[in-house]
């Protein structure tokens, strides 16, 4: 009988709610070869999502001047998501799916990822530089945000095999959740 760690259980969850949030997305396993196929549309929502955290938080931010040194921080990220996004949309074109084994692919998706967790890095360092001197009401709606953030976060990270690679925390929301509080309709 098999024995599961916790840590081999929360790998499978985080497994499990990438692949089933993304069901127009298809792994399959053929010998020793496993492709992963992944819907355009979807990475396109959790980059939208993440752009749409970053200008909501900045928003928020815009209204306490001790907030200005972050709002550059936050503006950055989502500069090089919105050029991440830019990229891959154009390389996709009409194509609804992409293949992430394939080299180039990979690494346009990578750099979406990648840029989704600046945005969100970004996003926490300014909260934290805040701390008291964020009034209540902002800071409960900026962690709403970073919240359904760090869900989209995870499933992406989920999908494409990143959590394997270390610990990652179970999503906060569902992603049809996260994805509203972000303003993100499919």
């Amino acid at each position: 009988m098999a024995h599961l760690s916790r840590r081999s259980l929360l790998r499978g969850a985080i497994a499990l709610a990438g692949a089933s949030a993304l069901a127009a997305c298809a792994v399959s396993t053929n010998g020793n070869v496993t492709t992963i196929t992944l819907n355009v549309a979807k990475i396109d929502a959790y980059g939208q999502a993440g752009l749409n955290a970053a200008a909501t938080v900045t928003g928020f931010l815009s209204t306490v001047p001790a907030a200005a040194p972050y709002v550059p921080l936050i503006a950055a990220a989502e500069t090089a998501l919105s050029g991440a996004l830019t990229a891959l949309s154009s390389a996709a074109g009409s194509a609804l799916t992409i293949d992430y084994n394939d080299a180039t692919w990979k690494t346009r998706v990578d750099s979406v990822l990648h840029a989704l967790a600046a945005v969100g890095t970004a996003i926490g360092v300014a909260l934290k530089g805040m701390g008291p001197a964020l009034p209540a009401s902002i800071a409960a709606d900026a962690n709403t945000a970073v919240s359904a953030l760090r869900t989209v976060i995870s499933l992406f990270e989920g999908l494409v095999g990143v959590s394997a690679a270390r610990a990652v925390a179970a999503p906060e929301m569902t992603e049809a959740q996260a994805l509203r509080v972000l303003g993100v309709s499919r």
